[in-house]
């Protein structure tokens, strides 16, 4: 069946699949590049009235469901005036709430997953709200239902493959992690890494548990260790690894598609998102083994020393249901709220996985450990070196 290339870069919100690169929120950005976006709509009423005026300073990544209309209605419905600071990425949040605390400068910080949250908590870099998460999903507050951070849309991260290529003949579907180090895989397997990329990251944590990593066993280290010897194909983000190897996806109509890999680190609905995208078709499918996914929840949260009021005040507009029910098609993940689930329309609903056993890591496991775990990542992917 013919496909044709969705017009991805033009379409508004989305976490994923698209051009710019939404997936590659890396925890580390060496060279932090901040676009300020100034969005001020007078109101009868307020203009020149500086006693009524209220502001809120934002700062987030390219958060696709906060569109201009998004931010427009807010200001109208409360008279407050919206300044977003745009970063690369969900770890460049986090670097710049540490570099930045104590200035005051920023009121709300939105994008920061379960991966950071931790840390921005550990750091005392964020401030409890006043908001009503009456309505917001069990599992979505599964990580942290504290008053420090308030999710506002989530998803699985997993494995995608080609169903064309994984189809019992040319590459036979693994059913254990090993199988990606046998013969028939190799040089066939493109992983974004854990150092440079969230979803990569969120990959190796799932590892972690699909390992038992509490029982004190090598098995972590080993398997990445015959991975790296089975050619796995390691990239920088979750753009380079989907757009440019795996061949499951959009990438063959991409600048620089190389297409040398079957299976790759995506979302679980991503297989919805190509149909829908497609109209209701895609060749590309999520493996569903056991501890295999993470769920990645993201948050919106005052930060400490901003106001809180005028920062409570949007996230609770932020979760609401007229905007968040929209994070399907506006930011291409799932509604936190209870009741709401992926559209049905062109096989978006039909096509994403819920996974049956995802990985139990906490966010406080997390926190502790992560530093400790990239060095053993590091260390399993230099062995032999």
């Amino acid at each position: 069946m013919a496909t044709h290339r969705p017009d991805l870069g033009n379409a508004s919100g989305g976490s994923e699949m698209r051009n710019t690169n939404k997936y590659e929120k890396s925890p580390k950005t060496t060279n932090m590049v901040i676009v300020i976006l100034l969005l001020t709509i007078p109101l009868s009423g307020c203009v020149g009235d500086t006693e009524n005026d209220r502001e809120l300073v934002i700062v987030t990544y390219d958060v696709y469901a906060l569109t201009d209309e998004v931010i427009e209605e807010f200001e109208n419905e409360t008279g407050i005036s919206v300044t977003i600071l745009k970063l690369n990425d969900a770890g460049s949040i986090l670097d710049y709430l540490i570099q930045h605390q104590g200035r005051e400068d920023v009121d709300l910080a939105i994008g920061m997953d379960n991966n950071f949250l931790g840390t921005a908590i550990e750091f005392d870099l964020l401030a409890e709200s006043d908001v009503n998460q009456v309505g917001i999903r069990s599992d979505a507050l599964g990580p942290y239902s504290g008053p420090l951070a308030t999710p506002f849309d989530m998803g699985y991260v997993c494995l995608n493959y080609d169903t064309d290529q994984v189809d019992g003949e040319n590459l036979t579907v693994p059913t254990s992690l090993w199988n990606l180090t046998e013969e028939e895989w190799r040089g066939k397997v493109a992983l974004p890494s854990p150092v440079t990329s969230s979803p990569g990251r969120a990959f190796m944590l799932a590892t972690l548990d699909y390992f038992d990593w509490e029982d004190g066993n090598d098995e972590f280290s080993n398997w990445w260790t015959a991975m790296k010897n089975n050619d796995v194909i390691i990239t920088s983000g979750w753009s380079e690894a989907y757009e440019t190897h795996y061949t499951g996806g959009y990438g063959e109509w991409t600048e620089g598609y190389i297409g040398d890999a079957h299976i790759t680190v995506s979302y679980c609905h991503s297989p919805g998102v190509e149909s829908w995208y497609n109209e209701n078709w895609t060749k590309s499918a999520s493996l569903d083994l056991p501890k295999t996914s993470f769920l990645q929840v993201e948050y919106a949260a005052a930060v400490n020393g901003g106001n809180i009021e005028t920062a409570s005040e949007f996230i609770n507009y932020l979760i609401s249901p007229d905007v968040n029910s929209l994070m399907p098609t506006e930011n291409l993940m799932y509604s936190v709220l209870e009741g709401q689930d992926l559209p049905e329309e062109n096989g978006y609903l039909l096509n994403s996985v819920i996974p049956q056993q995802p990985s139990q890591i906490s966010m406080n496991e997390i926190s502790e450990n992560i530093e400790l775990w990239l060095e053993e990542w590091n260390s399993a992917m230099t062995s032999g070196e």
